[in-house]
C-alpha cells in the first residue's frame, strides 16, 4: 500500500485544522491511474465532491486547495511539468482520499472521427506493441447522450500485444512515430464512433449526443493537439461544400471549451468509387479550405484507398505517419521534415497552355511510377474539360491540350475514384484540387 509523501502529510494538517472535510471526492477517468499528463501545459486538475466540501490537490511539490460548487464539481490548475522517465502520483484529499498512480508526463493527443478513426491495429499490434513501451491509451466508450455527462467508462492502459489488437491503428502508429522522435511518453486518447455525421460531434450551445457523452466529458484535459478522420457520412448525406462550415464550427468550438488554441490535423477521405458521382470531391474541398483556419493541418490519402469499393482503406499506418510528420514539424519543431503534400497555390495562363504553381514541393515534383502524370484535365471558357498533358517544369506543372486552344481551368484527380501520380520530391501525393473559384487553402 503506498501513503501519502511527507510534503502532503504536512500540508494536509494545516489545511485540515481550518475546516474539516465532509464529502466524497472523484477524480475523471482522463486522469486516472496509468495516464500520461501533457507536459509543458498548466495543468487542469478537476472532478467532484458534495456541494462546499474542500480538497487539496498533490501532485510532486505542488499543493493546491479548492472547494467545490453549489453542483460538487472543483478544479484547480497546477503549474507545468516536464517529461523526466519517472511515474508520478495524483492525490487528492477530502473527506476520503483519491489516488491516481503510476502517471507518465509526456505528449498527449486525442483523436476523434469515425471508423476509419476506430479501425482497429488487429494483429500489427503484435509488432507495434512490442517497440512502444511507453505508449499509454484511454480507448472512449461509444456514448451518445441527450445531456452532458460529467465523466467516461475508461481506463488508461498501456499498449501492449493483449491491450492494443482494437485500439485505433492511426493513433497507434502515430504515437509510435512520436515516442521513437521525442522518447517522451505518448499518451493517446480515442474518442470516435462509425458511421457517424459531424453534427454528432457539435459542441455547444447545439451539441450533438456523442459530444455529450463521449467528448465533453474529457475537456478541459491538457492536450497537445487533436486529430480528425471523419467525414464518410456527410459524403453520402451530400454536403459537398457546407462540411466547410460545421468543420470550422466544431474546431472553433471544441477549442473553446478546452480553452486551448492546439493544432488541429485533419485526415483527407480516400477515393471510393462507392459515393453517389461528384459528392467525394466538394468534401475534399470543405475540408482544404478549412487549412485557412489557425493550426490546421491535413494529410492526403489518395494514394492509400486500395480497394476502391472499401470505405475502410487498410493501410493505416501510412495515415498515423503522415499525421505524425505534421506534428514533428509543426508542434515539435523538426524543420528538416517535409511533412505536408503538395497543395495547388496559383494558375498562369501561357498560350494554349497553364501553368500550376504549389506548396509543399520539397524541391521538386515528379511521377512516383515514372509514368506520363495522370488526372489532370483542362477546359476553356464553356467549362467542358478533356483529358490533358502535363509536365513537370522544375516546380511547376504544364497542362495542355489540343481539344482547348484558349484555356481557362485546370483540375486535378476531381473524381470520386482517381489514380493520380504526382507526388512531391518526399513521395507525398499531390491534393486534388480545381482552379475556377477555387476555395481551398494552400496549407501555408
Amino acid at each position: 500500500m503506498k501513503f501519502p509523501p511527507a510534503s502532503l502529510l504536512v500540508s494536509l494538517l494545516v489545511w485540515m485544522a481550518q475546516e474539516p472535510a465532509h464529502g466524497e471526492v472523484r477524480l475523471p477517468a482522463v486522469l486516472g491511474s496509468h495516464s500520461v499528463l501533457q507536459q509543458g501545459m498548466p495543468l487542469p486538475i478537476w472532478g467532484w465532491a458534495d456541494p462546499g466540501e474542500k480538497v487539496l490537490v498533490h501532485l510532486d511539490e505542488q499543493n493546491v486547495p479548492a472547494q467545490a460548487d453549489a453542483k460538487g464539481a472543483w478544479r484547480v490548475t497546477l503549474k507545468p511539468l516536464h517529461a523526466d522517465g519517472k511515474t508520478h502520483q495524483l492525490t487528492v484529499t477530502g473527506k476520503n482520499t483519491v489516488i491516481s498512480d503510476d502517471l507518465l508526463i509526456g505528449e498527449v493527443w486525442l483523436g476523434s472521427g469515425q471508423s476509419n478513426m476506430a479501425y482497429g491495429l488487429g494483429k500489427d499490434a503484435e509488432t507495434l506493441a512490442a517497440g512502444a513501451p511507453l505508449i499509454r491509451f484511454l480507448q472512449v466508450p461509444q456514448n451518445l447522450s441527450r445531456t452532458p455527462a460529467k465523466d467516461v467508462q475508461a481506463e488508461w492502459k498501456p499498449l501492449t500485444v493483449e491491450t492494443g489488437a482494437g485500439f485505433s491503428a492511426v493513433l497507434a502508429h502515430f504515437g509510435k512515430r512520436l515516442n521513437e522522435e521525442l522518447k517522451v511518453p505518448i499518451g493517446l486518447i480515442n474518442s470516435s464512433r462509425g458511421s457517424t455525421a459531424i453534427e454528432q460531434f457539435m459542441p455547444p450551445p447545439a451539441p450533438g449526443p456523442l459530444y455529450n457523452g463521449s467528448v465533453g466529458p474529457l475537456a478541459p484535459v491538457a492536450i497537445r493537439g487533436l486529430l480528425w478522420y471523419q467525414g464518410e457520412a456527410n459524403v453520402q448525406m451530400g454536403h459537398g461544400a457546407a462540411y466547410y462550415e460545421k468543420l470550422k464550427t466544431m474546431i472553433e468550438g471544441w477549442r473553446r471549451v478546452w480553452g486551448a488554441d492546439f493544432p488541429v490535423y485533419l485526415v483527407q477521405l480516400a477515393p471510393l468509387a462507392n459515393y453517389a458521382p461528384d459528392t467525394l470531391p466538394p468534401v475534399w474541398e470543405a475540408r482544404m479550405a478549412a487549412l485557412k483556419l489557425p493550426k490546421v493541418g491535413l494529410v492526403s490519402t489518395i494514394d492509400l484507398a486500395g480497394n476502391m469499393r472499401s470505405i475502410h482503406p487498410s493501410n493505416k499506418k501510412d495515415v498515423g505517419l503522415r499525421l505524425a510528420l505534421w506534428a514533428l514539424a509543426r508542434d515539435y519543431g523538426r524543420k528538416d521534415i517535409a511533412y505536408a503534400s503538395p497543395f495547388y497555390k496559383a494558375m498562369a495562363v501561357e498560350g494554349k497552355s497553364i501553368r500550376l504553381t504549389f506548396t509543399h514541393t520539397a524541391g521538386g515534383l515528379k511521377s512516383k511510377d515514372g509514368k506520363p502524370l495522370s488526372e489532370f484535365e483542362i477546359a476553356g471558357a464553356d467549362g467542358v474539360f478533356v483529358p490533358a498533358e502535363a509536365a513537370v517544369e522544375k516546380e511547376t506543372i504544364v497542362v495542355h491540350s489540343a481539344e482547348v486552344p484558349s484555356p481557362c481551368m485546370v483540375r486535378f484527380a476531381w473524381s470520386n475514384a482517381p489514380t493520380p501520380n504526382l507526388v512531391n520530391a518526399a513521395g507525398l501525393p499531390a491534393m486534388p484540387f480545381h482552379t475556377d473559384h477555387w476555395t481551398g487553402g494552400t496549407g501555408e
